[in-house]
């Protein structure tokens, strides 16, 4: 992940790291459509969507995203039990309109009832030069909050969900 412009954003989930991991790599696609797209829109789409604000105006597009690889790192000595999931994704429609994403989604136990979302990752914005230009003038502030609401939103779907299925 050299290559491009770089993003970070994380978020924690109020639940045991089993629980998020178990969620996360059971079906990591379906978590992030149905944290990312209100509930009559999710039933007609496969896709996730991003959203941002820019000076009032709501801009969302349909995202593809896949999951390219998931790794397991087990808790040895000093380090804690961590998983990546290895994620690509672009619009899904238009895509040459549109940034490209690679990045890494790690997961791994804050405390014994508390999970971290830690999100990196590096995009390529569209059209050359121009594209540069216009991601270093708003684009890159653009993609940030993008990801932090798409990050917010994943661990918001997380704790409300392992919320109901936890036995009271």
């Amino acid at each position: 992940m050299t290559k491009g412009s770089q993003i970070r954003s994380y978020d924690y989930v109020n639940h045991p790291y089993e629980q998020v991991r178990e969620a996360l790599t059971a079906d990591a696609r379906t978590v992030f459509q149905a944290a990312t797209k209100a509930a009559a829109v999710r039933a007609q789409s496969i896709a996730s969507q991003l959203r941002v604000n820019v000076a009032g105006i709501e801009v969302a597009t349909d995202i593809a995203i896949s999951v390219k690889s998931t790794e397991d790192t087990p808790q040895g000595g000093t380090s804690i039990p961590t998983t990546r999931l290895d994620l690509e994704w672009e619009a899904a429609k238009l895509p040459r309109l549109f940034p490209f994403m690679r990045a890494a989604l790690s997961i791994y136990p804050l405390t014994a009832t508390e999970t971290q979302l830690d999100f990196a990752g590096v995009y390529e914005p569209p059209f050359g030069a121009l594209g540069s230009a216009m991601n270093a003038i708003i684009g890159h502030r653009i993609a940030e909050v993008s990801v932090h609401r798409f990050v917010s939103e994943v661990a918001g779907y997380l704790r409300t969900t392992l919320s109901k299925s936890s036995p009271q």
